[in-house]
């Protein structure tokens, strides 16, 4: 009885203990450039101070008001989250319907897509956003090449990258591709956890496919669904790689998301705190966006 009671004043304290040293690596790892940042916007750093060494002067808030009363800004902002939601709701879309065909495939033909996952998923960006830029090439593309052979379609020479709205959708296709492995593969765990007698009852109640996918599988995998959402979410809206990539290191400002137009405003223009303010305004609205889905995480019972 003495050992019980040792174990039971003791457990509580144990996974706290065992979780501390990474939380305190976290802490040193991501809490000092966090912090760094925030001192950065609020104040009017330069290259003399930076190669100088000195202390820049403090600018309060005039960061934050010149990036908000900018026009520009918000059109960024904007085309951020529709660039967002465009990627999440492919990803999700298409890592669901591959979670479902995986799901109802032989093994060896679910071990083969796995396979096939796996590999696109441990592709480096770079060589996923070469192989982009060579599908959607003007002059050798393999996309131009196919499209117009079909009739009435003539996409020689067409320049995907000249208008906007194309040049985009090269870029989400890009993003989707290399997500979809991460939201095809888990929600694949997710499916295999319904039980197959809620659905098989529904069947003899009358119900269709769609229903039960809608009444049954749906509410089963919400949580995990959740989750995936929340994470391409975060990922996506923090894209930069994928566009500096297929812009050859020069995007154009019709091409700018809040990570990139950040990073242009530190390195390239040099105001490096208007880039720590973009940066931040950056964190606040996904901090934002995660405690939405957080909540309703939480509803769902997944988190209690």
């Amino acid at each position: 009885m003495s050992g019980d009671r040792v174990r039971r004043r003791r457990s509580p304290l144990l996974p706290y203990l065992l979780i501390g040293p990474t939380v305190i690596a976290l802490g040193l790892v991501l809490g000092y450039p966090l912090v760094d940042m925030v001192v950065l916007a609020f104040q009017d750093m330069t290259r003399e101070q930076l190669f100088s060494g000195a202390a820049p002067p403090w600018a309060g808030l005039e960061q934050f008001r010149r990036i908000l009363g900018d026009g520009f800004f918000w059109t960024v902002v904007f085309r951020t989250l529709l660039f967002t939601a465009a990627c999440v709701t492919l990803t999700v879309i298409c890592g669901l319907f591959t979670a479902m065909l995986m799901h109802r495939v032989s093994p060896w033909v679910r071990a083969v897509i796995a396979g096939v996952l796996v590999t696109v998923w441990a592709m480096p960006e770079m060589v996923a956003a070469s192989i982009f830029r060579w599908l959607f090439d003007a002059d050798y593309g393999v996309v131009n090449w196919v499209l117009s052979r079909l009739p009435g379609v003539d996409l020689a020479k067409h320049n995907w990258f000249t208008d906007p709205w194309e040049g985009f959708s090269v870029i989400v296709a890009v993003v989707v591709w290399g997500s979809l492995p991460f939201a095809a593969i888990t929600l694949r765990a997710a499916l295999a956890q319904v039980p197959p007698e809620l659905e098989e009852s529904a069947v003899l109640d009358g119900a269709r496919p769609f229903q039960v996918f809608r009444h049954v599988t749906i509410p089963v995998i919400r949580p995990v669904l959740l989750m995936v959402t929340t994470l391409m979410s975060i990922w996506d809206f923090g894209v930069f790689n994928q566009i500096w990539l297929m812009r050859g290191g020069q995007p154009e400002r019709e091409y700018y998301l809040l990570g990139v137009y950040s990073f242009i405003e530190s390195f390239a223009v040099n105001r490096y705190s208007v880039g720590a303010a973009i940066a931040l305004v950056t964190v606040v609205l996904l901090l934002g966006g995660s405690v939405v889905h957080l909540r309703q995480m939480f509803r769902t019972g997944e988190l209690e």
